[in-house]
């Protein structure tokens, strides 16, 4: 396992941390994968109190006795925004009751998504004067935020200079984001990885086009290597839901140097086959037919229908496609079938796309049967 320094928390993460959302089958359950990945040597369990027992689980897990002392474990809840400064008091009482620990190595706010939620955080006497306290009297020791939010919004909220770190979504198959990575290393701040596996691809059940198309690689850990390869992140995060599910992530937990000539081959191997597979009807994901009046959000749409037709990625894209409209500011925008043709995004589009006709033919290809969302 490597570490890497989280920022200007100066913490000393290993390289994979173990997201606590998926092991809730039962409490031993979860204190097996507890134990196996601390003897794995990952050193940085994250929860997040809006994930149902997890909390409740890891503090068991943490009472019964770990492979490595307290003082060696960092651990991190998240906590949404709230209204006010008592409320929040309250629920990081009630967070750190459940862990049973009497400090939080890190506390991050949790689903920084919207403009309005920027705007809440930054608000005199609202719910981070709760948090500046706990800092103040060390029940948190580092304090930075989660977002699934647009670019932009990211952008804002790390140059709010409020957070030491940031949890977001950056993947080889979604590399929005990059600016975000790169401000966050100019300003010193720990940069985790969110769900590189699921919603980075569903990789773990990759299909055979894209296995053949990675060889000798797997998907998943091509996209692991894509990512520790870059300097700037320090940890990725691995939510396995029993202890079976930490041995394909981990098998690259040594490696954390710069690509090899042939992960990069791999990799142009994947790119030159999407400009083939895809032609003329390629998104280049450039962003610029945002915004769009129906709030469709074009370019995911179409990333998920390039991933579908160039790698096979037809179940993936149906999961992610059956989240707009049921995950709220979590994946926003509306399906593609709600495109009224009304233009205004074509001339904006320096590919000179059919855009309209791409929504329609997405919205037909991945608007597979509803899927229960796991916090639903």
């Amino acid at each position: 396992m490597r570490y890497r320094r989280f920022g200007k928390t100066n913490l000393q993460l290993s390289v994979f941390s173990l997201g606590t959302m998926r092991y809730l089958d039962s409490e031993e359950n979860a204190r097996q994968t507890i134990q196996q990945a601390v003897l794995l040597g990952i050193n940085h369990l994250e929860t997040a109190r809006g994930y149902g027992k997890s909390e409740q689980y890891l503090g068991a897990a943490i009472k019964s006795g770990l492979p490595i002392p307290r003082c060696q474990l960092h651990i991190t809840t998240k906590i949404s925004l709230v209204a006010d400064k008592d409320t929040m008091r309250c629920y990081i009482d009630e967070s750190l009751e459940r862990l049973g620990l009497d400090y939080l190595d890190c506390l991050a706010i949790h689903g920084i998504n919207t403009w309005e939620h920027l705007e809440s955080v930054q608000r005199a006497g609202g719910c981070m004067q709760a948090v500046q306290e706990a800092v103040a009297d060390d029940r948190v020791r580092h304090v930075g935020f989660s977002t699934h939010a647009p670019l932009e919004v990211i952008l804002a909220a790390i140059n709010t200079d409020l957070f030491e770190f940031v949890n977001l979504h950056y993947y080889y198959f979604f590399q929005r984001h990059a600016a975000a990575i790169e401000l966050a290393h100019e300003k010193d701040m720990g940069v985790f990885i969110i769900s590189p596996a699921d919603k980075g691809g569903r990789l773990y059940t990759p299909p055979q086009k894209l296995k053949d198309l990675c060889h000798p690689f797997s998907p998943l850990q091509l996209n692991y290597r894509f990512l520790l390869s870059d300097p700037r992140i320090a940890t990725l995060s691995v939510g396995a839901a029993n202890p079976a599910e930490l041995v394909e992530p981990l098998s690259v937990a040594d490696r954390d140097d710069s690509l090899t000539p042939i992960e990069t081959e791999a990799l142009q191997r994947l790119e030159t086959h999407a400009i083939a597979a895809l032609g003329s009807d390629r998104c280049s994901q450039c962003y610029a037919c945002l915004p769009c009046p129906e709030n469709i959000n074009i370019p995911e749409v179409l990333r998920l229908r390039n991933l579908a037709l160039a790698y096979d990625m037809t179940d993936y894209g149906e999961y992610r496609y059956q989240m707009f409209e049921n995950a709220g500011h979590w994946f926003p925008g509306i399906k593609g079938n709600n495109c009224t043709q009304c233009g205004e995004c074509l001339p904006r589009c320096p590919e000179q796309l059919d855009i309209p006709a791409l929504l329609f033919d997405t919205h037909n290809r991945l608007n597979g049967a509803p899927r229960r969302r796991l916090w639903a």
